[in-house]
């Protein structure tokens, strides 16, 4: 018991894990360590720090209460733990180098801690006394946010205190606050806060709210506001100049024309075989007088033999006649007659042949053209293609005002046009009053407006010049009479109408982002 009593407990930790061989007692004497029994091993073993190679782990052992569950479901209690791995007792060994898949169970105060781990199987320390192996793992996977809570716990336990919920949780100072004075504080009157800059910017909300109420209901009431309105330009029709086939053209609505621009070519299929036997005919008539005439110049040519008809070749066979020589002077005579009416006539052919092919009358913008796919047959005077003037001057607004009110509109009068999407009025002035509004034929009006009986048109002239591309876009009109108080007016409610359009789209952008968000995750719960 002496021995027992005088003998130094604690041993330094080898690389190995192995103890001291031998060291002197205070008696001088040199006992080894393996004279010591297992159970005086056991407990000088789990009094001190443990330590392990740096080749397996690299941190420091505690002794934690945890237990590990495999995915077997076999759950053994846990002897040591680091960052770096964990060792457990088992009653059946476990193959070296093996990678299972595991759970930490951690007591934390009340509650238990659930930490996933993949770890490797590093050695096996053999039976013990309680005929259970110790089995020692390296973890070789393990989540970072498990990796803080375990790295929490174990330096709870390095500490020398217990890990809990609670001291994982903490967001406060644990600190002794200090007691306040309630005597000076009661007293004192709490400082009132002014919000000068919130009741500001209220109240300039509601200034502008009001002032955009304000304008709509003005420019409603007040305002002079046409039936319909659209932005318009010059039309022109291409029609077709006789009955065929089309030829195939690349021209779609939106593309620009240049001046005398080749456009459309029709087909005539019977005007292009009129004209190849009109010029058979020709070429006939021209070789039959030449022949003829060196018969007749030919000397002793008495009686000239040649056909009997005056006409150009035919399906049928000529008849041939001998005739005297001065009778042959007669038919050469008819012969040439017909020459040169068959020319005329193939100036006439061809003439019509020309006119099939269309050219731009204007630099112009197509408003529409027919498809030339599939060979499309066509009647004459069928409308091929629409082009619009774009020149200076030429895109502008129409409105259809109700004659109750076209009694206030004069030329030169001052108008305001409001663009789809648009922040700024534009102003225009009144260019032409007229009530037949088939006096010149624009584009951009559909027709079931014009039909009605009890309106006027009247065109207006924008200050600034309109895009091309947009002719045929419905506008929103209104004539000024008092033209200052109007063009504030008009400012106003813009400005207005583009904040809530800007909402608008805002609004529809998050809905949609939302919706569609919504969408693929129920598509993805619905593939899982």
């Amino acid at each position: 018991m002496s021995d027992d009593n005088t003998r130094d407990s604690r041993r330094e930790p080898t690389l190995d894990g192995q103890d001291t061989p031998s060291r002197p007692d205070r008696d001088g004497e040199w006992h080894s360590t393996k004279m010591h029994d297992e159970h005086d091993e056991q407990i000088a073993r789990d009094s001190q720090l443990g330590h392990e190679r740096r080749d397996e782990r690299r941190h420091v052992r505690v002794d934690a209460p945890f237990q590990v569950r495999f995915a077997d479901d076999t759950t053994l209690p846990g002897h040591d733990l680091s960052l770096g791995g964990f060792s457990v007792y088992s009653d059946k060994p476990i193959e070296e180098g093996k990678v299972v898949s595991a759970s930490l169970l951690l007591v934390a105060g009340a509650a238990e801690l659930i930490v996933p781990v993949d770890a490797k199987v590093l050695r096996d320390a053999g039976r013990r006394r309680d005929k259970q192996y110790e089995i020692a793992f390296e973890i070789t996977r393990i989540a970072r946010r498990h990796r803080e809570l375990l790295r929490r716990v174990i330096r709870a336990h390095l500490s020398g205190n217990h890990a809990s919920v609670e001291s994982l949780v903490a967001t406060e100072d644990p600190q002794t606050p200090r007691k306040r004075q309630t005597t000076s504080v009661a007293q004192r009157k709490p400082r009132e806060r002014k919000y000068w800059g919130r009741y500001m910017a209220l109240a300039l909300a509601a200034v502008l709210l009001l002032a955009v109420i304000t304008a709509t209901a003005y420019r409603n009431f007040f305002l002079i506001e046409p039936d319909f309105a659209a932005v318009t330009a010059p039309r022109i029709d291409i029609r077709a100049p006789g009955s065929g086939i089309l030829a195939p053209h690349d021209f779609q609505a939106g593309d620009k024309v240049q001046r005398d621009q080749k456009l459309v070519r029709v087909k005539n299929s019977q005007l292009k075989t009129d004209l190849i036997l009109a010029k058979a005919s020709l070429n006939y008539n021209n070789q039959l007088i030449k022949n003829l005439q060196a018969r007749i110049d030919s000397p002793g040519a008495n009686q000239v033999y040649m056909p009997s008809g005056s006409s150009g070749p035919s399906s049928s066979a000529a008849n041939f006649e001998s005739v005297p020589a001065e009778v042959a002077r007669i038919r050469i005579n008819q012969f040439e007659m017909s020459r040169d009416y068959q020319r005329s006539r193939i100036d006439a052919l061809q003439s019509r042949m020309s006119a099939n092919v269309t050219y731009s009358p204007c630099d112009c913008l197509v408003a529409w053209a027919r498809s030339s796919s599939g060979g499309t047959y066509i009647n004459k005077s069928e409308r091929i293609m629409t082009l619009i003037k774009t020149g200076q001057n030429d895109v502008m607004v129409e409105a259809l005002v109700h004659m109750n009110d076209i009694g206030r509109i004069e030329p030169r009068q001052t108008a305001y046009i409001a663009l789809p999407n648009a922040s700024e009025p534009i102003q225009a002035q009144v260019r032409t009053v007229s009530l037949d509004v088939e006096r010149q034929p624009r584009a951009g009006f559909p027709n079931w407006v014009r039909q009605q009986q009890n309106v006027a048109s009247v065109l207006l002239v924008p200050e600034e010049p309109l895009p091309a591309s947009a002719v045929g876009v419905p506008v929103d009109v209104r004539f000024s009479e008092a033209p200052i108080v109007d063009a504030t007016v008009e400012w106003v409610w813009q400005g207005g109408r583009a904040v809530y359009q800007q909402a608008e789209q805002l609004f529809n952008k998050v809905f949609n982002q939302v919706f569609d968000d919504s969408d693929d995750q129920a598509e993805t719960a619905a593939a899982s």
